[in-house]
């Protein structure tokens, strides 16, 4: 068995989050519906981007903001994705680089540019995304380092990453190679769509290869075709070691074989923007589970990183995770870390 190097490992669409305010106004010019996300061509991207008032660009992804915060929370993190070496290829790496993550997956030379995601927040909260895939659905199995993964204790996979095909592949070998390991492999289901397209797949791996598996009610609702959400809860007990669903402001449950954990929401002064909510509750929840705390803490860990990213814009924590954890949880949390 290869030495534990890591705690978690996170393979996903490496996507340059392009973050700005916008008004109603703005989404009409553009002929956008509000809360929607779309998949767009270069074209589009390049059309839409020079009519875009002056943002934030930071790396993203929904794995990528997960995996940025276990490390803003002091766990050993990596990250694997497909940039192309362009401008914004290189913004993306050097900012999960600098957020603490280790990152070395080679850039493209040639083909589609770096993807992007442009996310539209209005004064109400609400995200209109735009999303130009790029480079990032050429990541395949050579681009999964064997000795990364075998070396981390939690391999983490994005939904999003299921749709194109050499990408899948590279989501099979990193799943394989992390069981081959002895380790874990964790699955997030990213989106009601993502779920809808790719249903039978997903039920496959969650009752065959997945040890903790990520969803918001929706998602799982989706996955197990009910509008029940116990019904869901039922469905999904026994299929994996570990179900972690989010319930917006009613917390989160986290499902078991053997029980039902309900964890309240953590308590914020605002809501600003809901951008990347999920990713830093599974970045908080495994966090705490690689460092050998009950589920119920981990559930809360989660809540309190979630809790700081949609107190503001964009899906990288402002305020220390580490404080925010230490002034709820008290400072043991922090404790005899692995």
């Amino acid at each position: 068995m290869a030495d534990k190097t890591i705690h978690v490992a996170g393979i996903g669409n490496a996507i340059v989050d392009v973050l700005v305010h916008a008004d109603d106004l703005l989404l009409h010019r553009l002929g956008l519906t509000k809360g929607v996300m779309t998949l767009i061509d270069a074209e589009q991207a390049e059309a839409i981007y020079s009519q875009l008032p002056p943002g934030i660009e930071c790396s993203g992804g929904s794995a990528a903001n997960t995996i940025a915060g276990i490390a803003a929370l002091g766990g050993r993190a990596a990250y694997v994705g497909k940039v192309k070496d362009d401008q914004l290829g290189q913004v993306f790496r050097h900012d999960i680089r600098n957020s603490g993550v280790h990152f070395e997956t080679m850039a493209a030379s040639d083909g589609a540019s770096t993807a992007r995601c442009f996310v539209l927040v209005t004064p109400d909260a609400q995200r209109t995304m735009l999303t130009y895939l790029g480079a990032c659905v050429e990541l395949g199995p050579d681009d999964v380092d064997a000795g990364l993964i075998a070396g981390a204790e939690v391999t983490y996979l994005e939904g999003y990453l299921y749709d194109p095909p050499e990408a899948k592949r590279a989501f099979l070998k990193a799943a394989t190679t992390a069981h081959g390991a002895g380790r874990l492999v964790s699955l997030s289901l990213s989106d009601p769509f993502c779920v809808d397209r790719h249903r039978d797949a997903f039920l496959d791996l969650v009752s065959g290869h997945v040890d903790i598996l990520f969803a918001n009610e929706a998602e799982l609702c989706s996955l197990y075709k009910t509008e029940s959400f116990d019904e869901a809860v039922r469905a999904v007990r026994g299929h994996c070691r570990v179900a972690a669903v989010t319930r917006g402001d009613k917390g989160s449950v986290v499902v078991t074989e053997d029980e039902v954990q309900v964890v309240a929401a953590d308590d914020i002064e605002a809501l600003v923007d809901t951008t990347g909510a999920g990713d830093l509750y599974a970045a908080g929840f495994l966090f705490g589970f690689t460092q050998g705390r009950d589920l119920a803490s981990c559930a809360i860990l989660g809540g309190i990183a979630a809790g700081e990213i949609i107190s503001h814009y964009g899906a990288r924590p402002e305020r220390s995770l580490k404080d925010l954890a230490r002034a709820k949880l008290g400072p043991h949390i922090f404790e005899n870390l692995r």
